[in-house]
């Protein structure tokens, strides 16, 4: 693909901004370039009043377009904000710590784990809100037992605010609030980075000590938008123990670690450790390898903020919508730990 990344490079350098004369990718409005068989992505970072914001759009559409026809172009473009526009758009985003859930891959439990945390750190007293900005598969809804809960909206310093759901001391938004549950949600970049901006910019999220966001699994749009519109508090990095998931958490770290988004891990969680039957408590099957969340923990100088074992009580609880951590199996008690640990790091605010 570096080859490839190199061709569309060089095309994009030939594109000049009318304003300056100088080519896009010089000025650095060419970020986060991807390219993969089937696809095309980049950001286009302008500066605020940029009156050449569509023309210049266009005009990489016409430049890649000829030479890349069978693949789709995935172009997310975005303005830079000055402290003070961005203090009028934030005017609720008075939080103690924003912390995103995230996964270098699919299917290691991300939503389940965001939401028991989310639950458990209400249960410590914490004023606690929960964004699931997995726009492609939105979970938690289901996981909390508000697959028909609508959000209303509410009026506050003159705003027109979604004013959270709340569940289990949670408040709570997610697209699967606005889909009906049957529809697949078939939305190019910028259509669903708009839709987590819509959930973040205009929702009533004031005055909470902790706001986790249930991230999509990788890296992509989705992230850059959080870093863009947030000031993180810190990532949480979700594995499994198995060799091919923890691959990935070192791109997830390494996305975090980017000197352009510089947001500060505060530890692995392994979820699936071991597996455990409920007939015999006192057994562990390590099914997906034993240890791969501590060792990965000594690599990327991160600490591991527990372990989750694999039991069946857990995946029951999160299809009938009552999350594991309000009762005493081992799944609750784990949780319970990482939230220990959590509140114990450098970053968090208490």
């Amino acid at each position: 693909m570096a080859h490839k990344i190199s061709r569309i490079t060089s095309l994009l350098s030939e594109i000049k901004h009318p304003e300056t004369g100088n080519d896009i990718v010089s000025l650095g409005i060419v970020q986060n370039l991807r390219a993969e068989d089937k696809f095309i992505a980049m950001s286009l970072v302008f500066k605020p009043n940029d009156a050449f914001v569509a023309s210049i759009k266009k005009a990489v559409e016409e430049k890649l377009k000829p030479v890349f026809p069978d693949v789709e172009l995935r172009i997310l473009d975005l303005r830079k904000q000055s402290p003070k526009a961005s203090k009028k758009e934030y005017p609720v985003l008075q939080i103690k710590n924003i912390l995103a859930i995230a996964s270098g891959k699919g299917g290691v439990g991300k939503s389940t784990v965001a939401v028991n945390l989310a639950v458990a750190l209400a249960q410590r007293g914490f004023n606690t809100g929960l964004l699931d900005a997995d726009v492609y598969g939105p979970s938690i809804p289901t996981m909390l037992g508000m697959d028909d809960a609508r959000p209303a909206m509410v009026e506050k310093d003159g705003f027109e605010l979604i004013d959270p759901v709340e569940k289990f001391g949670v408040k709570c938004l997610s697209l699967g609030f606005f889909v009906s549950p049957n529809d697949a949600v078939i939305w190019r970049g910028p259509a669903a980075t708009g839709a987590i901006k819509q959930l973040i910019k205009q929702s009533n999220w004031d005055g909470l000590d902790f706001l986790l966001i249930d991230l999509p699994p990788g890296t992509g749009d989705v992230h850059l938008t959080m870093v863009q519109e947030l000031e993180l508090t810190a990532a949480l990095i979700v594995t499994t123990p198995q060799k091919v998931a923890l691959a990935d958490v070192v791109r997830g770290v390494n996305m975090f670690r980017n000197k352009d988004i510089n947001v500060p891990v505060a530890g692995l969680i392994e979820n699936m450790a071991w597996f455990t039957p409920a007939e015999l408590p006192d057994n562990k099957y390590y099914i997906f390898g034993k240890d791969g969340g501590k060792q990965m923990a000594d690599e990327t100088g991160i600490p591991l903020l527990g372990e989750i074992p694999l039991v069946q009580s857990l995946r029951e609880s999160g299809d009938a919508g009552v999350p594991a951590v309000l009762g005493n199996e081992i799944s609750a008690c784990a949780f319970r730990q990482i939230v220990d640990n959590l509140l114990q790091q450098p970053m968090i605010i208490k």
